[in-house]
């Protein structure tokens, strides 16, 4: 490949139809990838490309979206050398919220994965300990996602009177 050969140019000849989309958000180039392929598109992020740092792993929830991208899993990683940022993106239906983990990769995806999973439900195969983080194990739902009351509808001690409602 040529040296003006674009990144987003170089993934879909190694990853073909995996790649579903490129586009700039900001100064941000972000790759929307089908999820089977997203642990060897960071291997070869990292190992071919010099993405050596994962800013950012975590996850969304779009309950207005089709079925099939309600959530989505957003990967930032930085190439120091080069001081480029990009943004990886897979969607997925609640139904299959399972994802290879990369924290083999990079340590500081273990606490992501683990934080992703504590708030919305992603799983992570592989992971060497996928248990909550932060909230209790007893939890038996996912806080952030958007399927909850902003307010705790089961507390009687507050006067609603007093703030226009």
């Amino acid at each position: 490949m040529s040296e003006n050969t674009t990144l987003g140019d170089k993934l879909a000849a190694v990853f073909g139809d995996a790649l579903l989309s490129t586009t700039t958000d900001y100064d941000f180039q972000v790759f929307e990838f089908h999820k089977s392929a997203l642990r060897n598109v960071v291997i070869h992020l990292k190992e071919q490309e010099g993405f050596n740092y994962l800013t950012t792993l975590c996850g969304s929830h779009f309950p207005d979206a089709e079925k099939e991208r309600e959530f989505c899993m957003m990967y930032q990683l930085h190439n120091f050398s080069s001081n480029e940022r990009i943004r990886l993106k897979t969607f997925m239906s609640r139904e299959d919220l399972m994802l290879e983990t990369i924290c083999d990769i990079y340590d500081a995806a273990n606490w992501m994965e683990r934080e992703a999973y504590d708030f919305f439900g992603f799983t992570f195969s592989g992971h060497p300990n996928m248990k909550r983080i932060l909230n209790m194990e007893e939890m038996n739902y996912f806080p952030l996602r958007k399927e909850y009351p902003l307010e705790d509808m089961s507390r009687d001690d507050k006067d609603d009177t007093f703030f226009g409602r």
